[in-house]
């Protein structure tokens, strides 16, 4: 990965995405994406690098990658990763809490308020906190899942204008959404940290 992370550097978050040793191009127009796949091969090749015609696919109008499904409606949690969720049963342990939240997590930008939804879960997987699954940790649980499994489609963002930000405060936690032209682009929160939970919510926005 760091290898083909430092060949591709000039073009990384401009049209390539690198994971490992998958090369994922993107583009706006089919022109531009000739331009983007002819560079990318030409680089390969001057690297003495090759890359395997029946691992490849060409001219996708829609991909699954890194757990989301992307296309030009936007970008969704890949459906497989909905299934898993749907299937996932009450957590019995703090280890188990802690494999949640990781999945969960990833995906927590589709969710709005997803810090305050999680507080209740979050502090189980604290040493000083005894292991208690009761009500409060079983709705915050089912709500995660039932966000999760009917999470949004997320614009993809056009330029560099017209976005928006909206943010909310109060005691238990910062959120916001990242809007452009009134299409969500993102949804970002987190929990307070102890000295600003003195804060007033004018401050905390």
């Amino acid at each position: 990965m760091g290898m083909m992370n430092r060949i591709c550097k000039p073009y990384l978050d401009k049209f390539i995405i690198v994971f490992i040793d998958d090369i994922l191009i993107y583009s706006k127009t089919p022109e531009d994406h000739a331009i983007h796949l002819r560079t990318l091969l030409e680089l390969l090749r001057h690297e003495k690098l090759y890359a395997k015609f029946s691992k490849c696919d060409f001219w996708l109008t829609k991909v699954q990658f890194l757990g989301h499904v992307i296309n030009a409606r936007g970008i969704q949690v890949d459906p497989s990763k909905i299934e898993a969720i749907t299937k996932w049963e009450n957590p019995k342990s703090p280890t188990e809490v802690c494999s949640f939240l990781g999945l969960a997590s990833y995906y927590r930008r589709f969710i709005q308020n997803f810090s305050r939804i999680v507080v209740t879960l979050t502090s189980l997987t604290r040493k000083s906190v005894k292991f208690e699954w009761g009500p409060k940790q079983i709705e915050a649980f089912q709500i995660l899942k039932d966000k999760l499994t009917h999470a949004p489609i997320l614009a993809l963002p056009e330029g560099v204008e017209d976005f928006v930000v909206y943010c909310d405060a109060s005691h238990t936690g910062l959120g916001c959404v990242l809007m452009q032209r009134n299409k969500v682009i993102a949804y970002a929160s987190r929990q307070l940290k102890t000295h600003e939970k003195n804060y007033v919510t004018h401050d905390l926005e």
